[in-house]
């Protein structure tokens, strides 16, 4: 097996969406299709193939991207041969909804309530479009359907339209997407100056990673290598109760804002509790600069933001915690989709409203779930661990602390906030595997 891992990054083998950053604002679609006849899903390929960038031909320009992925049973469908498919992690051959229990998609969020097809073994490629505008996303869709006409072997199941406001905010009202990491080789800077680039193998396959070696490359070498792993969740979220447990819990509008920025981690504005502990700093927020240019090694008990905060279990920073965060550092793109609910509105309206969560790396067990099952859902690494992340995390009935001098205070009685709607790992390969899968003669 090759692994070159002194070389430079294949930037030209690689696809645009798994490295380069998403426009702001954006409209973007999730199209998910079924295989029944891998001839003309190969077919498929080669007309997809000439409108797919890599991530040196991407235009920063137009910031226009469509992204091609397979499900495990996905590469099965397209004749991908047996021993191939057994170099797959097993993570990734077992798929999301064999994990579910493991990942806290348990009660409603298990794959039984999933939305349909989701979790089922139809779900074989995705394609993924994102552009700035609905106009521009629109026309990248439209060269994608005209490269499925005269294949209707290669069946359309399901389709999922995202969308990031100008202000970036999600559906909590709170702005997203700030703490991305900065990785060796690509010419991307990361967002947080204090931050070391990472290995270049922690997102691409067939690299050296922050532990010295190489992650397992599907085989043969041209179908794993460049390649990386992405996940999807739809996540709906429950925003009118999220609102009314802080309302209840507030004396006044003023505290009822500061609990809910003590849960997140960040102001609506995105400005971080590290940097405005007190009150919302809305220009520190709009600052790409300064909003994620900070680390938590001055706030050991958390008397800014809390351990258990959203945030700082999804990026623990320099923390002292159990484990090494560099080793769990992850690519995520989280989008939206739905109607937002008014400011001010309490009561659900009943409309399905949530974030599709993305994430992109090489190394699904210690990324995503190792996040997923240690952090989101478990508190031993910050020495709570009866508690979970009480935004995203499976609560029933759970509680929350918030450090604080002279008593601290723990909240009881946490709902689910988020119910998973269904998922599924993919596998994005290079554009050279592409190529490879669309000559495939089996």
């Amino acid at each position: 097996m090759s692994t070159d891992q002194g070389s430079a990054l294949g930037l030209h083998d690689i696809q645009a969406a798994a490295l380069q950053p998403r426009p702001t604002p954006y409209a973007g679609a999730y199209l998910a299709l079924r295989i029944d006849d891998r001839r003309q899903a190969r077919e498929l390929l080669r007309r997809l193939l000439p409108i797919l960038d890599s991530a040196d031909t991407f235009d920063a320009r137009r910031q226009v991207s469509l992204a091609v992925g397979f499900s495990f049973e996905g590469l099965r469908a397209m004749g991908v041969p047996e021993d191939s498919l057994a170099t797959f992690t097993p993570e990734f051959q077992q798929g999301m909804a064999a994990r579910a229990a493991e990942l806290g998609d348990v009660g409603e969020s298990a794959p039984e309530n999933w939305e349909h097809p989701l979790g089922s073994k139809d779900i074989h490629l995705m394609l993924a479009g994102l552009a700035p505008d609905a106009a521009r996303l629109e026309a990248i869709l439209l060269l994608a359907r005209d490269a499925m006409r005269d294949l209707p072997g290669v069946v359309p199941i399901w389709q999922q339209d995202v969308y990031a406001a100008p202000d970036e905010r999600e559906p909590f009202g709170f702005k997203d997407g700030i703490g991305q990491p900065a990785i060796e080789g690509t010419g991307i800077p990361g967002t947080n100056s204090r931050e070391v680039p990472l290995k270049a193998g922690e997102f691409i396959l067939g690299y050296e990673d922050e532990t010295g070696s190489v992650a397992q490359v599907p085989q043969p070498d041209v179908l794993g290598r460049n390649g990386t792993y992405a996940v999807f969740r739809k996540l709906h979220t429950r925003v009118a109760d999220f609102r009314r447990y802080m309302r209840d819990r507030a004396a006044d509008r003023a505290e009822e804002e500061l609990l809910a920025a003590k849960f997140v981690g960040r102001w609506p504005s995105g400005a971080p509790l590290s940097l405005a502990p007190d009150k919302d700093d809305p220009e520190l927020g709009a600052d790409p600069k300064r909003n994620n240019d900070f680390q938590y090694g001055d706030d050991p008990q958390g008397l800014k933001c809390p351990l258990g905060s959203h945030a700082r279990r999804m990026n623990p920073r320099d923390s002292v915690i159990t484990g090494e965060a560099r080793l769990h550092r992850m690519i995520r793109r989280g989008t939206n989709y739905g109607s937002q609910l008014p400011p001010g509105v309490y009561e659900d309206d009943g409309a399905e409203r949530g974030i599709v969560f993305a994430f992109v790396g090489a190394h699904l067990a210690r990324q995503f779930e190792f996040v997923q099952t240690q952090w989101v859902n478990d508190g031993k690494f910050i020495g709570s661990p009866t508690e979970k992340d009480p935004l995203v995390g499976a609560n029933d009935e759970g509680q929350f602390t918030v450090p604080r001098k002279p008593i601290r205070r723990r909240f009881q009685g946490l709902p689910a906030f988020v119910v998973n709607r269904g998922g599924e790992y993919c596998f994005l390969p290079s554009l050279s595997a592409l190529r490879w899968l669309a000559d495939l003669d089996t």
